[in-house]
């Protein structure tokens, strides 16, 4: 597949996922196990530490992989001049809203609907993203570690298309213009990609195993943090302060994100078993993190590490300070859960350090008013019906 054909399927399918594991993935949180009949399970203090220890470095690697490759797609796009999509200040003030929306229309559907039909249906509708993401992240990797000389990266060039009459011909003189439907651009090493990736995602379908669920997860992971792109540490800043309010609410506040959290059978979490010492990989009592808790923070911690190489100072201080930062939030919350014994909502401890930090280290280092200055692209002003006018009359 062509990488802009594979960047324009990645953007819908992180767009789509998106606004479900912020809707949800946030709630979910570093929790507890509990068994089928909802009483507590007590892990051993070994299965405890694999268990959280795991979840943690489960969740940095998504962090550190979307950031790089944040740097490398938005070189990319600069260099193709193509239309760069990110996320305005109006954007990131609203998305709380819209994800509490979200949220609330998820929670409602769950109390209409079977929750076994709805299931079912998100299994199917992540099988296809997970399969997706899985090949786009499987061929980059293949990409790395194969010399592109091999045979194995021949190129096939499937074009499907069909032609029409122009409305403003004659029969004497048609004109036609072909209406493109497919253009993909692929090698063997793809159709190998996606060959593995279909398998994950049967497995996933079928038997729902942890580590079919976190290999989805982590690529959809990786994927939102690449694709989601900050253009200002401001509009950062009001996105994780919205989610922060957001995220307290919703899980303090009500019973809604923990009735969502425990109806929503789907790849937007990253679990690992607190029983794995004692049943192996059959285990079943479970503690996890949401995605939302991954590429909220960790599109801002991309966006840091933009503005360190924009500095050029061959340092990425505020990557470092920021995921520093991240990975003591996460450890909090882990630690206050187990003092306080219930479900913590990860962004109440996330979003205070990932921006007290970096914002710190810059007003010691007089780096603040070029952070807050700092903009990977500019916005564009909203359409309006004047613009759309006249836009109307260039054409004519």
């Amino acid at each position: 597949m062509s990488e802009s054909s594979a960047e324009t399927i990645m953007k819908k399918v992180v767009e789509t996922v998106n606004n479900i594991l912020v809707s949800n993935g946030t709630g979910e949180n570093l929790t507890n196990a509990t068994n089928s009949t909802g009483e507590r399970f007590q892990a051993t203090s070994e299965g405890l530490i694999l268990a959280y220890s795991s979840l943690v470095i489960m969740a940095l690697i998504p962090i550190v992989v979307g950031s790089f490759k944040s740097v490398r797609h938005q070189h990319n796009q600069k260099e193709s001049g193509e239309e760069i999509e990110i996320m305005s200040t109006r954007e990131a003030m609203l998305f709380p809203v819209i994800a509490s929306v979200t949220l609330f229309g998820i929670f409602l559907i769950f109390k209409i609907f079977s929750k076994e039909h709805i299931n079912l249906l998100l299994a199917v509708y992540f099988f296809l993203l997970g399969v997706i993401a899985l090949t786009r992240m499987f061929t980059a990797f293949a990409t790395k570690i194969i010399p592109e000389s091999l045979v194995i990266f021949e190129k096939y060039d499937l074009h499907f298309s069909f032609r029409r009459k122009k409305s403003n011909t004659t029969e004497a003189g048609k004109k036609y213009e072909d209406i493109l439907i497919v253009n993909l651009l692929f090698d063997n090493a793809s159709l190998v990609c996606f060959a593995l990736a279909l398998a994950i995602g049967v497995w996933y379908f079928m038997k729902k195993h942890w580590i079919a669920n976190n290999i989805f997860g982590l690529a959809f992971a990786v994927n939102g943090i690449e694709f989601l792109q900050l253009n200002k540490v401001v509009n950062g800043c009001i996105l994780l302060c919205g989610l922060f309010f957001y995220d307290v609410f919703w899980v303090f506040g009500t019973n809604v994100m923990v009735t969502v959290a425990k109806s929503f059978d789907a790849p937007i979490k990253l679990i690992f078993p607190q029983d794995l010492i004692e049943n192996g990989f059959s285990a079943e009592k479970f503690a996890l993190l949401g995605l939302g808790d991954i590429v909220i923070p960790g599109i801002f911690i991309a966006l840091l590490l933009r503005y360190d190489y924009s500095l050029k100072r061959n340092s990425k201080l505020y990557f470092y300070s920021s995921f520093i930062a991240y990975i003591l939030a996460l450890f909090m919350t882990i630690f206050v859960m187990h003092v306080f014994k219930h479900a913590q909502p990860a962004l109440l401890y996330i979003v205070p350090l990932c921006l007290i930090v970096p914002l710190g280290i810059a007003l010691i280092k007089g780096d603040l008013k070029s952070m807050f200055s700092y903009c990977d692209h500019e916005e564009k002003p909203p359409a309006t019906s004047a613009n759309t006018s006249t836009a109307s009359e260039k054409e004519d």
